[in-house]
């Protein structure tokens, strides 16, 4: 079934029935107006239908219809349906009216309820069509997202610790070390923090972003601690990134592939995470310097092409994510509207 919508079967097959059927109700006019009249019924009323369901499945609905714009989207739409029959009119009169000699075919609007009626029926039947392939692909995405979700939570459950357990030990190790040590309590306790943050507050659809930017502070700065002088680490986020929820665990796939791919030069080393908000849209960046692109690709894991699925189920058509990658740098820039 997935060759079928990839290689575009379903519009082949779609305009063979269309063709065929138009062809067999017009044969009559290879006897009647000629071979070269019948040819040219076909290519133009078919071209022209072409047009106008193209024009609709690919610029009205999704820059229009998708966006809300419903008022501009039906009044295309007609405007659309009834040029169609206006310029199949006018063939109508010079072929019924003139070649064949018809006198009641010359009156221009003779067949416009014909017409009319002809391409709201394909137009109809082409966006069942497409909304048939967008509901296979979204449960197509779904199911990945599912066994996806099943692996990790399996994955999980191996490695789970008992949460008291894990903890009350670290306690014990914050209290252990020497209280002149600042950075390295600092360093477990955000660490803690992270750890809280997945195992008791990453149950819901939702989070707040100021604890989902806390969160990827708190991996930063842990990040720092590994990293040495070579490497520049800078973490950026705006004030007004606040009063707001998102997906949890949404971001963070992100700044960990930033971590693994970047580059290991003896200096200029850099990975910036940029994080802001306009009135409508979430604004997020990471950028890191990396080395061979090549190994780089053939090592990335599932991460990033897991969160490209959720971004496409839970944010569908309320996101913009695009990666630049070049052969010395590696970019990511998210852009989520926000309610």
């Amino acid at each position: 079934m997935d060759r079928f919508w990839k290689y575009r079967l379903d519009h082949i097959i779609f305009w063979i029935a269309t063709v065929g059927f138009h062809m067999f109700t017009r044969a009559t006019l290879v006897s009647s107006a000629g071979l070269g009249q019948f040819l040219l019924e076909i290519i133009f009323r078919n071209s022209l239908l072409a047009s106008v369901i193209y024009l609709n499945l690919g610029v009205l609905i999704p820059k229009l219809a998708k966006q809300n714009k419903l008022l501009f989207y039906f009044v295309l739409l007609i405007t659309s349906l009834f040029g169609y029959a206006l310029i199949k009119n006018a063939h109508d009169v010079y072929l019924y009216g003139y070649i064949m000699a018809d006198e009641t075919r010359v009156q221009f609007f003779y067949n416009t309820f014909y017409n009319l009626s002809i391409v709201i029926f394909y137009v109809a039947f082409s966006v069942a069509l497409q909304l048939s392939r967008e509901w296979f692909d979204q449960r197509s995405l779904i199911q990945k997202i599912e066994v996806d979700k099943l692996n990790a939570e399996l994955e999980y459950l191996k490695a789970q610790i008992n949460p008291h357990f894990l903890f009350n030990s670290i306690n014990t190790i914050y209290f252990q070390i020497d209280k002149q040590n600042n950075t390295a309590r600092e360093t477990l306790s955000s660490f803690s923090e992270m750890l809280r943050y997945q195992l008791y507050e990453c149950n819901g659809k939702e989070i707040s972003v100021e604890k989902e930017i806390t969160y990827l502070r708190n991996y930063v700065d842990l990040q720092k601690v590994r990293k040495d002088k070579n490497y520049s680490i800078v973490f950026s986020c705006t004030e007004y990134v606040r009063g707001f929820s998102i997906a949890p665990m949404l971001l963070i796939p992100f700044v960990e592939n930033a971590f693994k791919h970047v580059s290991h030069f003896p200096d200029g080393n850099e990975i910036r995470v940029e994080v802001s908000k306009d009135s409508y849209y979430f604004f997020f960046k990471v950028f890191n310097t990396r080395e061979d692109p090549q190994i780089d690709d053939k090592h990335r894991g599932i991460g990033l092409r897991n969160v490209q699925r959720r971004l496409q189920l839970i944010y569908n058509g309320k996101h913009d994510l695009r990666i630049d990658e070049q052969p010395g740098s590696f970019e990511i820039n998210l852009k989520l509207k926000v309610e």
